[in-house]
């Protein structure tokens, strides 16, 4: 069972929920840049939600079924087509051998996944499938795709895929993705190495995201940032969400793919049910920041992710296509 790439797309890899232990070695965790939207991609297909899966930013890709299999296309701004046909994101959909499948990226949001049941079978790296371009490491030899990659699946573990096809995620479940969201933040953990004006100008403007932005680090740029002193500090471990805020007084937040330390005080670090919508921002979007706590950070996070875990879809009518061979 596999599928082949014809056309990649842009910045298409394989990822999983990223390389978890490794961080006192150097080794970024890298993995989704969309958690949230993986993990529901590989549930709607029957995996569990570490499943290695495939990622693109902005331009979707184009593959082949080389065996009939069961697909989830999730993301913010996504469509999927096979051959001429158009069939729901977010939704299970059973294809037959032989087919094209095309993911077609629309203006809104910035990555998108393709989930497969069995998921795509590569070697762990390290415990995980992800992808960590810069080092080479994991995923489809360490690269992104290119045309004419024959990607192995796994062995689903739904008995019918048929059967297993139509399971949607309805939009109030998923998350509330925009344009220009607001950002809710847990100040800290060097929210005293700022001034009282530098603070409010953090929580209380706006912040464009930047051409400068990648996988390791979002740069925004606004209204200035004070510190207090050096903006230099001894390095210390850094995670996902943290605004790093060096002397130019720009915020800089750390992605999926961050070094593991930094000597940039942090301001503050974007709550984990927030990173979905940080991360399907595109350049030009205007960022607000609004700061809650570490408790309702938590309520938050377990309110998402519960309908999420529990499997909790809408079934549908099966969603097969229609040239059956």
């Amino acid at each position: 069972m596999s599928i082949k790439v014809v056309d990649p797309g842009f910045l298409c890899t394989v990822q999983d929920l990223g390389r978890n232990g490794y961080q006192r070695f150097g080794m970024p965790i890298s993995g989704a840049m969309d958690s949230y939207a993986l993990a529901a991609a590989n549930i709607l297909v029957g995996n569990d939600a570490n499943t290695a899966a495939l990622e693109f930013h902005a331009v979707g890709p184009i593959f082949e079924t080389l065996a009939d299999c069961l697909v989830a296309v999730t993301g913010y701004g996504v469509r999927l087509w096979i051959d001429d046909r158009e069939f729901p994101a977010w939704m299970s959909i059973f294809v037959r051998r032989g087919r094209l499948v095309h993911i077609e990226k629309t203006d809104a949001g910035a990555w998108g996944y393709a989930a497969f049941a069995g998921g795509i079978a590569v070697p762990a790296v390290m415990g995980s499938a992800s992808t960590y371009l810069r080092a080479a490491v994991g995923g489809w030899y360490g690269r992104t795709l290119q045309a004419g990659d024959e990607l192995p699946l796994g062995m689903p573990a739904a008995p019918s895929l048929i059967a297993a096809a139509g399971r949607e995620f309805p939009p109030q479940k998923r998350p509330a993705y925009s344009a220009s969201p607001t950002l809710r933040v847990i100040p800290g953990p060097q929210d005293d190495l700022f001034t009282p004006a530098g603070l409010q100008a953090f929580l209380t403007h706006d912040y464009v995201l930047t051409g400068q932005s990648d996988r390791m680090g979002y740069r925004l740029e606004g209204a200035g940032i004070e510190h207090r002193g050096d903006a230099d500090l001894i390095s210390d471990g850094i995670v996902t969400g943290s605004v790093q805020v060096p002397a130019s007084g720009q915020p800089i937040i750390m992605m999926a793919d961050h070094q593991t330390t930094g000597g940039y005080p942090k301001i503050a670090t974007v709550i984990r049910a927030d990173l979905p919508l940080l991360a399907q921002c595109r350049v030009g979007a205007a960022l607000r920041f609004c700061a809650v706590s570490a408790q309702t950070a938590l309520i938050v996070y377990q309110a998402l992710m519960k309908d999420l875990l529990a499997k909790n879809w809408s079934q549908h009518e099966t969603f097969i296509d229609n040239m059956r061979a």
